[in-house]
């Protein structure tokens, strides 16, 4: 079982290898400034390794974690590299710190075969959703902290949907029977 384990980690990570060398001579071929647009790719390469690893070997799957915390920290680092929109780390840190966290937590569960612990990492995604976006309604709609005016959307939809969320949240707690103590 574990030499079954050991190929399929040289395996994921052949494969990574490979990916890497044809991204490198595609960038050489094709006068592509890797460094300049694709170093966000340099940090996901240890995520995707990890998760990797985590499929492949059972024991490991709560590398899932940070393996998607480095992905998704990645993948907004792409963003904001294309974008250049680096004030949104303001509040954007809820995608890759809570986000990441509930999609590695998600991962484990599906391969450990757990709904509770998959579900709890989606509640936790969704958490970094409503954060990601009471952050961009605060910061960008308000304070306008990339310097660009969201237009009606931020002064007026940006808070209504705030006050529409609020308002679910209050009414599902409320319709909540509080627990004996």
């Amino acid at each position: 079982m574990d030499q079954l384990r050991s190929r399929d980690a040289s395996l994921w990570f052949g494969l990574l290898l490979v990916a890497l060398g044809v991204l490198f001579l595609a960038g050489q071929v094709f006068h592509f400034d890797l460094g300049r647009y694709g170093w966000p790719f340099f940090v996901a390469a240890p995520g995707v390794a990890l998760l990797a690893i985590a499929v492949s070997a059972r024991s490991l799957a709560w590398l899932a974690i940070p393996g998607a915390i480095v992905l998704v920290t990645a993948a907004l680092l792409f963003v904001q590299n294309l974008t250049g929109l680096w004030a949104t780390w303001a509040y954007a840190w809820a995608l890759p710190a809570i986000g990441g966290t509930g999609l590695g937590i998600t991962i484990q569960g599906w391969l450990n075969r757990r709904q509770d612990l998959a579900k709890s990492g989606v509640r936790l995604m969704v958490a970094a959703a409503g954060i990601f976006a009471v952050g961009l309604v605060f910061f960008e709609g308000v304070l306008h902290v990339s310097g660009r005016d969201l237009g009606v959307a931020g002064r007026i939809a940006g808070p209504a949907l705030l006050i529409v969320a609020g308002v679910l949240l209050v009414a599902d707690r409320l319709r909540r029977p509080a627990p004996n103590p």
